[in-house]
């Protein structure tokens, strides 16, 4: 059991082509890089409190595993969710994805109660954005 006071994180690892286009790509979303935990092989994109996206070239992500490194412009390899305050926060983080190079990935989801559109980055990795309506949550 976690102590109330631990918040457990996670850390998406991406293998990205072009660290520096991806670093541009996910500050134009307007998220941080947080230079403590990024290099020349590596940049920390920092999502939230709890959400860390490391962002990593194939060479560096390589050193963490033996398998094959997907493609993920070909191959869905994860789709990652990400909670928005509101349907137009859907809209506003969707619509900075597709201004920095990003692509709409699937249809818009709208079920009244739950709203959600998604991207693909510029290395293909799948980014679904989500708003639901609190009511619904809190039963």
């Amino acid at each position: 059991m976690t102590s109330p006071t631990y918040q457990q994180m996670i850390f998406v690892n991406l293998a990205v082509n072009d660290l520096d286009a991806s670093k541009t790509f996910f500050t134009e979303l307007g998220y941080s890089i947080n230079p403590q935990f990024s290099n020349d092989d590596a940049a920390s994109v920092v999502i939230s409190d709890t959400i860390v996206a490391m962002l990593m070239t194939k060479a560096f992500y390589a050193t963490f595993t033996k398998k094959e490194i997907a493609d993920a412009t070909k191959t869905s390899e994860v789709l990652i969710a990400l909670s928005a305050e509101s349907r137009a926060k859907v809209d506003e983080l969707v619509d900075k994805a597709l201004a920095a190079g990003g692509t709409l990935s699937g249809e818009t989801q709208d079920h009244g109660f739950m709203y959600g559109r998604s991207f693909d980055d510029l290395d293909g990795h799948s980014w679904e954005v989500v708003w639901m309506d609190p009511a619904v949550i809190e039963g």
